[in-house]
């Protein structure tokens, strides 16, 4: 039996609309049968070790619209980010994974980190790990 495809999203910019397209986009193809690696990066990281990976931040250039998405957002009964990721889960396969030198760059508590991921890797273990993926995204 063959592997099913691979599809990475290196995840680097943490604001809640960069986050939410990770999570949906990584839910849709984990339903798809897609085997689904997140790599988390600088950002991501730092966010989710500060147990802020729900907190609606949106980038600067959009704020007049801020408060009008959040609300909509909520409004519509729209899944916390990490909701999302334990549904991805739960559908199919999907993997998320901190890149260690992250941790160490973005001085952060690694086990705040590593509870809520499935591995910390080096970045040519991660290379390696993503090399034959079918799709590659950053965001």
């Amino acid at each position: 039996m063959s592997q099913p495809p691979k599809f990475v999203i290196f995840a680097h910019n943490a604001t809640y609309d960069k986050l939410h397209q990770v999570a949906t986009i990584g839910m849709t193809a984990a339903a798809m049968g897609k085997d689904v690696i997140v790599v988390l990066l600088f950002w991501t990281i730092k966010k989710l070790a500060e147990g802020k990976i729900a907190e609606m931040d949106f980038p600067t250039e959009y704020a007049e619209s801020a408060e009008e998405v959040a609300r909509l957002l909520k409004e519509k009964k729209v899944p916390k980010i990490s909701e999302m990721f334990q549904d991805a889960k739960h559908v199919g396969k999907l993997r998320l994974i901190a890149c260690s030198a992250g941790l160490e760059y973005m001085g952060v508590d690694n086990q705040a980190v590593e509870k809520n991921v499935d591995e910390v890797l080096g970045l040519p273990d991660i290379l390696k790990l993503t090399e034959v993926a079918e799709t590659k995204l950053f965001i």
